[in-house]
């Protein structure tokens, strides 16, 4: 509950600190006092936006404050989840600086505005009548049934479901265009695959061709040299070989007489040996050589598919083609394999599915059991206030598909008069009937689950006379387990309040400002008996005042 609102140099408000009752408070106060600059004010701190437009004075901050007795709304895992310090009475604040700035706390710890948001929105529930609006949004609908239902713990087994479901679906479809995608460049990569596997390349293979093809146009040139070499090493004429022999010879003869012969003969017989060895191996060569045209031929055309492949795929050398040959093959691979993991994933999505669908009947069949509890509390309520012939019904139906909250789609169908056959609430209903529609459902959700602060701003217009009473009654009731903070213009209902508060206006220093005081017994009175008959005090609506809090 809101036991204290303190705020300062906002809009028309200097400083004013209220406390308020735990059960009904009712505020009242002549049109454009200020009532709706006190709700704003509260707005902020339930994370609405604010700009240098409230600031009062432009050259000090604006402070909202408000403390909360929160041990009833087991909010210990918010504060845990936020790294907050949990206190059972937690103090809200919001600060606009003069240059602009916004600053949030939760118990002097800052925080971002959307956290600030979060927890102000389960403290207080700001009701107006543009609130009734609501009446017709079926996702507000939903979560009045889940709430009277009591399906939260389902909802949340759904919604963990509809997660999983969801996610693999998406894997599914990307699964899927990823394929057709690939699909569709299938034959691109399989001809290039084709050309190159076809090429049957080998690394190395084309500096060797080249080395080849070196070979073989210059086959006469070098047959010719090694040719040379043998004449010139063992020419019957003149025998470089011959001659290196008889040095030989000539040497062992005297190898006894001088030792250093012994070693240049050695030398010279290693000489010998090793030129008769270039001789023989140079015939040899000379005999492998031949003029071939048709291999030359050959080594051209497979240096031509070497050099054209290069080019094609702007590559530099054969390791790079066979490097992208393989890569091609494992696309190719992967795209013919798709099926496979199409397969597999479809029946994973089946799997959920299969899952989901029974949670979901689950969920839907909790929320039919609270149908006639909604229908019969609401029109109880409202047959009090004056709707004899009201016929409320949830309307219910299954969607094809499944949705965020499950497959059921939910309208609530409502007729103020018995010749007429249910329909949308925003397509029949008054304002007047709006308002107490809203009440009695605000008012049938009060023993489902713990309900923040409710605030009912002008909650009653468009009524009056007994129906006004009757409203004041239900409100009262609701109040004996909720706090509500009651802005009204009906007598009937602000008579019924555990506390009464007047915004007002004074002019101070030839300024305007907005303020708030809790009346006294003699002060309530007096403001019930102007609310009946103006202005002028008179002992008939000062009768019927007293008259009006006697009730």
């Amino acid at each position: 509950m809101l036991a204290r609102l303190y705020i300062s140099n906002y809009a028309l408000i200097q400083e004013l600190q209220v406390d308020f009752s735990r059960n009904l408070n009712t505020v009242t106060g002549e049109t454009g006092a200020g009532k709706s600059i006190i709700l704003g004010a509260l707005g902020l701190i339930i994370g609405n936006r604010a700009d240098l437009s409230v600031l009062k004075e432009k050259e000090e901050k604006c402070v909202v404050e408000g403390q909360f007795e929160v041990k009833n709304y087991q909010l210990k895992a918010f504060f845990e989840e936020n790294d907050l310090d949990y206190d059972d009475l937690t103090i809200l604040r919001r600060e606009i600086t003069p240059a602009g700035k916004s600053r949030a706390f939760i118990n002097d710890t800052p925080v971002n505005l959307k956290t600030l948001r979060d927890l102000g929105l389960k403290l207080i529930d700001i009701h107006s009548q543009h609130q009734n609006l609501e009446l017709g949004n079926q996702k507000f609908q939903l979560d009045l049934v889940d709430a009277v239902a009591g399906a939260g713990e389902a909802l949340e087994a759904y919604k963990k479901q509809f997660r999983l479901y969801r996610k693999t679906a998406k894997e599914l479809a990307a699964l899927k265009e990823q394929a057709e995608k690939e699909q569709a460049d299938l034959d691109y990569y399989q001809f290039q695959f084709n050309q190159l596997e076809e090429a049957a390349l080998k690394e190395n293979e084309q500096e060797e061709l080249e080395e080849e093809l070196e070979r073989l146009t210059h086959a006469e040139e070098i047959k010719t040299g090694f040719t040379t070499v043998v004449q010139l090493l063992d020419d019957e004429r003149f025998s470089v070989i011959q001659n290196v022999k008889d040095g030989r010879k000539a040497l062992e003869k005297i190898r006894n007489y001088m030792a250093e012969a012994a070693g240049l003969e050695s030398r010279l017989e290693s000489v010998m040996l090793e030129l008769r060895d270039i001789a023989d191996e140079a015939d040899t060569l000379a005999e492998k050589i031949e003029h071939d045209p048709a291999r030359i031929q050959e080594v051209n055309d497979r240096l031509n598919l070497i050099y054209s492949l290069l080019q094609k795929h702007n590559a530099d050398n054969v390791a790079a083609l066979i490097e992208l040959r393989n890569e091609l093959d494992q696309k190719i691979s992967k795209v013919t394999g798709y099926d496979d993991e199409i397969r597999g994933k479809e029946n994973e999505l089946a799997g959920h599915s299969k899952i989901l669908e029974e949670k979901a009947a689950m969920l839907s069949s909790i929320r039919k059991k609270a149908f006639p509890v909604i229908e019969k509390s609401v029109v109880e309520d409202l047959q009090q206030l004056g709707m004899s012939k009201i016929r409320f019904v949830v309307e219910h139906s299954l969607m094809a598909d499944f949705g965020s909250e499950g497959k059921d789609e939910v309208a609530f169908l409502f007729s103020a008069n018995a010749d007429s056959a249910p329909d949308e609430i925003s397509r029949i209903a008054s304002g007047g009937e709006m308002s107490r529609l809203m009440l009695a459902i605000k008012n049938l959700l009060r023993s489902s689950k713990a309900l923040p602060t409710i605030i009912f701003d002008e909650i009653d217009s468009g009524i009056s006379g007994e129906v006004a009473m009757k409203m004041g009654t239900i409100i009262k009731s609701f109040s004996s387990t909720t706090q509500i903070i009651n802005i009204t213009h009906l007598p009937q209902i602000a008579a019924r309040g555990d506390a009464h508060f007047r915004v007002y206006k004074l002019e101070e220093n030839d300024r305007t400002i907005t303020s708030i005081k809790q009346l006294t017994e003699n002060e309530r009175i007096e403001e019930l008996a102007k609310m009946v008959g103006g202005d002028k005090l008179t002992d008939t609506t000062i009768s019927a005042a007293r008259e009006l809090l006697a009730n």
